[in-house]
């Protein structure tokens, strides 16, 4: 069923905000040689490409769900602080004629602020479908576009998409849900465990995973 914009609980709200975290210290691992990885997002230490052992193993078990033809793609798993707060501050600096606490919400439509965000706890990846030869499927936007740029097809249940990426959207979350994982609904292609969102989401009381270093 389509969610408007009003009907989405954004990360920004005080309902997840205010959920505690209990770390459970998983280290960071790499995705690359378990998972199709793409480069498109690649910082020079491999950072983008670790997630928590935890979601990296449901993202396998994921994988093994999909039918013939299909694959998991992840664009981008773990960001350091830094990155967070550069693109969520960048984003929300393009977002005009509103106060700022309305553009601090606004922007958490697409990035998370630094003090939620489950990229910098390794808990949540972006990802998408492709086939056998690395082909990405219709996914009704690309991985990253914002509101704007896609006058809101990169809510997850948008109306307007075509069926074929329609079809593969429902396809991705079958699979990631049947895993233990749970959709932003504003971005088809974000998916955690763990975090803050995940707990709100599957009414846990406390989240799994707290931000953390990368090392190399």
């Amino acid at each position: 069923m389509w969610q408007s914009p009003n009907d989405v609980v954004l990360i920004s709200d005080a309902r997840v905000t205010s959920i505690p975290v209990k770390e459970v210290g998983e280290p960071l691992v790499d995705v690359r040689g378990r998972l199709r990885v793409d480069t498109r997002l690649a910082d020079d230490q491999g950072a983008y490409a670790h997630l928590r052992d935890g979601v990296l193993r449901r993202l396998e078990h994921a994988e093994s769900l999909l039918p013939a033809g299909y694959h998991l793609l992840v664009v981008e798993g773990y960001r350091p602080v830094a990155t967070q707060r550069r693109i969520f501050d960048g984003y929300r600096a393009t977002l005009t004629g509103l106060t700022p606490e309305e553009s601090y919400v606004a922007a958490s439509r697409y990035v998370s602020p630094v003090e939620v965000a489950p990229h910098t706890a390794g808990a949540a990846v972006d990802l998408t479908l492709v086939s056998p030869d690395g082909t990405e499927y219709d996914m009704g936007t690309e991985v990253n576009d914002n509101p704007e740029q896609s006058e809101g097809a990169c809510y997850t249940a948008a109306p307007g998409i075509s069926d074929d990426a329609r079809a593969h959207r429902k396809l991705l979350g079958v699979a990631l849900e049947a895993a233990g994982l749970v959709n932003y609904p504003t971005e088809w292609w974000h998916w955690s465990y763990g975090d803050r969102y995940w707990a709100m989401s599957t009414k846990n009381d406390h989240a799994l995973y707290g931000p953390v270093e990368f090392t190399p």
